[in-house]
């Protein structure tokens, strides 16, 4: 018997069924909270395939520089809290311009603003500055960084790395940095499921944030 061939029309239906069901997939799946593992495993697979063997060795962190993963349990401020308990004697002895305490580093402007609206129960009298590139140029964030002690830095990889760049901010004071790993957008991806994302975020970690971790000087965090 000779199938009938597929019409475009049909062609189209199929794939949309095929992506829908891609979506429903991940939409139905129990979310499965990151680990530092799923970080070096992205790094490993990011490098692969420009640099060798021995250089890919030297992209792994020990187990002692990561904090321990949100479980899908905390809120951002408990989750602070968790990792950083000491944070008001910190933050009182940081007197340093140009530099943070703690970083978070997120996938928009607008989950930006939304992670610094939830943080208010853990932030207490801390100066906190949004770093991230809408609607503010470089320029002035890194002349607000030099004249203002900021504790909290809440941004986009892209920004941040371009502050550094700039000579604006300064890794060298930096405790903690965490990653806004677990929180999905309206097409269900995480901010390292994004291409952009994920090659800016790589390219900050290689801007010190690596040597920084290895001398152990710096702890990562996956909310």
């Amino acid at each position: 018997l000779i199938q009938p061939k597929e019409t475009k029309e049909g062609a189209t239906k199929t794939r949309r069924r095929r992506k829908k069901k891609i979506t429903d997939v991940l939409a139905k799946s129990e979310p499965k909270p990151g680990t530092p593992e799923d970080l070096q495993k992205l790094m490993k697979d990011y490098y692969s395939t420009n640099r060798s063997v021995i250089e890919l060795e030297e992209l792994n962190l020990p187990d002692s520089c990561f904090l321990k993963a949100n479980d899908l349990t905390h809120s951002l401020s408990s989750y602070l809290k968790e990792i950083c308990p000491k944070w008001v004697k910190l933050r009182k002895n940081h007197n340093e311009k140009k530099s943070v305490l703690m970083l978070i580093i997120c996938s928009s402007a607008v989950r930006a603003l939304e992670l610094i609206r939830s943080m208010t129960a853990f932030r207490g009298d801390s100066k906190v500055m949004k770093l991230f590139a809408k609607h503010i140029k470089v320029q002035e964030q890194v002349k607000l960084l030099e004249k203002r002690v900021v504790h909290l830095g809440v941004g986009t990889p892209g920004r941040i790395k371009e502050l550094i760049k700039q000579g604006g901010l300064n890794l060298n004071p930096l405790k903690f940095l965490v990653f806004d790993w677990n929180w999905r957008d309206q097409k269900l991806r995480r901010m390292m499921d994004i291409p952009e994302i994920r090659k800016e975020v790589f390219e900050l970690l290689e801007m010190g944030v690596l040597s920084l971790c290895k001398s152990e000087s710096l702890k990562l965090g996956l909310f």
